[in-house]
């Protein structure tokens, strides 16, 4: 590409920029204020363009009334997140701050499907801004006239918040939020009424970087998981809580796409280059190197993060003789299925489903609950095991046995590297490199068509003829059964007690001798081994493996699992799983809008269980212990 046509993609990064930087503007705002990991934030910017397109459609037949209508629907997703921040966030500002996560994930489920039932399934590409349709020509190259506002829209809104967050009373508030929020509660303010007005400007702020998207982007369902993932890399890689952070931040990741596309494909030294493929990938390669170099983010300040989220639990303790005996009826009906397949034939493929979920999910709990340290890339080991079983399988020629050995070992070996500039970092910015880690696997395998199979994936992975039907049924329940006895007996060994003691507090594990990162470390390679082994088994369990595996959602498929069940708990992973496929599996079959059902029925659990379902009746059981040796203890005297 010409110097000229390079100048005009540069600007067209420049118009990017000003969208992306609308919504992770939000996104900063909401989490420096009320510390939630706001997931719904996309499906905020989602509805923004489906709101937007309804309005124009009515009032945006002249410039005033486009306009208008991208600020009036901005305004209705505003009016919106203030009653969403009324009614379900102040409920659960006191539970554990991943226990909201899995709230905002939940309301992604519920936007989703209402879209779908207002607008329907198909693509909707809004009209052109009145006035500014066709292009202007720069450097011998046409340039839309639209993108040219678009533009100037970032740098305006940029300058309006810093003079709302600098010159009023209301933004020195907020500012002290983000910084001490007891001391404010201390001081008089009414925080409630403080984090509905931040919330509803964060919404405001997505939905007018969805709205103004609308002459370029055709409003769909997939919107909201792929703007989110761009809006928390702005977020880090700006600096938590910096507003001109994320513009800086939104222009640098939307001109690396751009240059990307410029360059196209380069032959140098004999090799090929296609850089177009790298816009999947490239702001999870800055961001991962940002976070390597400068944990706190470009414009971010240094700060003590703890890695625990919740408040210090009570020590595990080992089950209990009742509690031991109704896992052992668990586990005699759930080696009777296949016996039943006659009565229930559904029943030994679902249970075969749940039980590599819950082996998934028990490597991630090995490092979140015990460790401290939370994964939005897990998926990727789960990824890695799947694809090294079929690769070595069907590209090697390795034998089954073999190929299930070795895959394991190959997912470790990736956790040994992400995990090394991992335990380096805490709190969101452990996680968002996670996240970085995960996408650049996912990002490899998936363009990768010669090798991996790319967007078609691998098919033919069957286990071998004296393994197939209900003896892969039982040797897939014999592995989980053996891998989740030696995880807890992991727990329960020094190691497991250095584990925890890393969690609570580093500094005084470090002081007795505990070395924090080695620990944290062999805690990543565990995890990652473990969670290929289920990629290992799910891979031969349905004879296919694609890269859906391994994208983000796979990964917030497990953090579900894990606090459905309870973090705080052994069980707890085992029952998130369960309840999640079993829930999932459920509402699939009985309507197309299950996303909402399902969505609906994980915010009923997080509002009466903010725990976990295993972690509530942990609890009951305990209390109903404790009120039986009081009891006990008043009759003797």
């Amino acid at each position: 590409m010409d110097l000229s046509g390079f100048i005009v993609q540069i600007l067209n990064g420049f118009a990017e920029a000003s969208s992306l930087f609308l919504v992770a503007a939000g996104l900063s705002l909401i989490f420096g204020v009320t510390r939630i990991v706001n997931f719904a934030h996309g499906s905020l910017y989602m509805l923004g363009i489906y709101v937007a397109y309804s309005i124009v459609q009515e009032f945006g037949n002249h410039a005033f009334g486009f306009w208008f209508s991208l600020l009036l629907a901005a305004l209705v997703i505003g009016a919106l997140g203030a009653l969403v921040e009324i009614i379900l966030l102040r409920r659960i500002y006191r539970a554990p701050e991943l226990f909201q996560l899995l709230a905002t994930f939940a309301l992604v489920l519920i936007f989703r499907d209402v879209a779908l039932f207002i607008w329907g399934p198909q693509d909707l590409l809004g009209p052109i801004a009145p006035g500014l349709n066709g292009s202007i020509k720069i450097l011998g190259h046409y340039f839309p006239k639209y993108d040219v506002v678009l533009i100037f829209i970032g740098p305006v809104v940029l300058g309006l918040l810093w003079l709302l967050l600098t010159r009023t009373r209301w933004g020195t508030l907020v500012r002290a939020a983000t910084q001490d929020r007891e001391m404010l509660g201390a001081l008089g303010v009414n925080q409630a009424w403080l984090f509905t007005a931040v919330f509803a400007l964060g919404a405001f702020l997505a939905a007018l970087g969805g709205a103004v998207q609308i002459p370029r982007l055709p409003a769909n369902l997939t919107l909201d998981l792929g703007v989110i993932g761009d809006a928390f890399v702005i977020v880090v890689v700006g600096g938590m809580g910096s507003i001109p952070g994320a513009y800086v931040a939104a222009l640098i990741i939307a001109e690396l796409k751009a240059m990307c596309i410029a360059l196209g494909t380069v032959s140098l030294f004999g090799f090929t280059f296609d850089f177009p493929r790298l816009t999947l990938v490239v702001e999870f390669i800055f961001m991962a190197l940002v976070l390597v170099f400068r944990p706190w983010g470009l414009f971010g300040t240094v700060a003590s993060v703890s890695r625990n989220s919740a408040p210090i639990e009570a020590p595990y303790r080992p089950a209990t003789a009742p509690f031991k005996w109704f896992i052992a009826v668990v586990i005699a009906v759930v080696a009777a299925l296949p016996l039943m397949s006659a009565w229930l034939p559904y029943a030994p493929v679902l249970a075969l489903d749940i039980m590599v979920a819950a082996l998934f999910a028990l490597s991630l709990h090995f490092i979140m609950g015990p460790g401290g340290m939370h994964s939005f890339g897990h998926a990727a080991y789960y990824g890695l095991g799947a694809y090294g079983a079929a690769l070595l399988l069907k590209t090697a020629a390795f034998s089954m046995g073999w190929s299930m050995a070795i895959a394991p070992i190959i997912a470790g070996f990736g956790a040994l590297i992400f995990g090394w500039f991992c335990v380096r970092l805490a709190g969101v910015y452990l996680a968002m490199l996670t996240l970085a880690f995960g996408q650049i696997v996912w990002s490899v395998i998936y363009q990768w068509d010669s090798f991996t199979g790319g967007s078609n994936g691998m098919i033919g992975i069957w286990p071998a003829p004296w393994l197939s039907g209900d003896a892969y049924y039982y040797f897939a329940f014999a592995i989980v059964i053996i891998s989740a006895i030696v995880l807890r007996r992991l727990l329960f060994s020094p190691f497991g007690y250095a584990l925890r003691a890393a969690r609570d507090s580093g500094l005084r594990a470090d002081a007795l001798g505990i070395d924090v990162k080695r620990v944290q470390l062999v805690a990543f390679v565990i995890a990652g081994t473990f969670a290929g082994l289920a990629g290992v088994l799910y891979v031969f369990s349905k004879g296919s493996a694609a890269p859906e595996i391994i994208w983000v959602g796979k990964s917030v498929d497990g953090l579900v699992m894990v606090l459905l069940g309870g973090i705080q708990t052994l069980v707890g992973p085992i029952v998130g799983a369960a309840t999640f496929q079993f829930l999932q599996d459920y509402f699939m079959g009985i309507t197309q809008y299950w996303l909402a059902l399902f969505g609906g029925v994980i915010l009923l659990i997080v509002l009466a269980f903010p725990q976990g379902v295993a972690g509530y009746f942990k609890e009951f059981f305990d209390y109903r212990a404790a009120r039986r040796a009081q009891a006990m203890a008043t009759a003797k005297e």
